[in-house]
């Protein structure tokens, strides 16, 4: 198992490997400063990827882990990781390289992409789709049926009422409850949440 990304995030994914008893683990980092939790790590070697060793990029920041994905070869096996006191429904479809942490619920029908970070403490209803590179950080609640566009960040203790829609590549403050959908590229803070400011796609 590869690691790519020696920071904090890559501390809590190398605990959820481990207790699901995965010991050959290489850490992978673009500036490795020296070891992540006993292992350590190195300059990326792509040479080595195959069927036989799965990567999951352990990196927080929403574009530079879609960055890390698409500089990869097409053949590259990206490992999903659940922690083991994380609740997920049997009818949960999650894609490969999503993260999902310890204390996390998702619930029926939930559709996860690729590369999210369902982060601790996490609520995902039922019926809510999760679009590839999203990450919901710790203590967030989506109730039913909440769509989350690819990209999008939702930060910490943020709540989103049943069947709202959150567009690509949103940022969603901590602590902000979302009302109404909310745009592609959009910043949203406070309660209610309210635009302050919209990016270019």
């Amino acid at each position: 198992m590869i690691v790519y990304g020696a920071s904090g995030h890559g501390k809590v994914i190398i605990d959820i490997l481990e207790l699901n008893g995965i010991r050959e683990i290489k850490v992978w980092d673009d500036a490795p400063k020296g070891p992540l939790c006993g292992y350590y790590a190195t300059l990326p070697d792509t040479k080595i990827l195959s069927a036989d060793t799965p990567v999951i990029i352990s990196i927080g920041d929403n574009t530079t882990r879609r960055r890390i994905v698409g500089s990869l070869p097409a053949h590259t096996v990206f490992h999903t990781a659940v922690h083991p006191k994380a609740i997920v429904a049997k009818s949960v479809s999650i894609e490969g390289g999503t993260v999902v942490m310890a204390g996390v619920s998702i619930n029926s029908d939930a559709i996860i992409g690729r590369h999210c970070i369902i982060n601790t403490n996490a609520v995902v209803d039922h019926d809510c789709i999760i679009g590839n590179y999203v990450h919901i950080s710790p203590n967030v609640t989506l109730c039913g049926n909440v769509i989350v566009g690819e990209g999008t960040h939702i930060g910490a203790g943020a709540v989103v009422i049943p069947g709202k829609k959150i567009g690509k590549w949103c940022t969603v403050g901590a602590g902000a409850v979302i009302i109404q959908d909310v745009p592609d590229g959009a910043t949203v803070v406070g309660n209610p949440a309210r635009i302050i400011k919209t990016k270019e796609l």
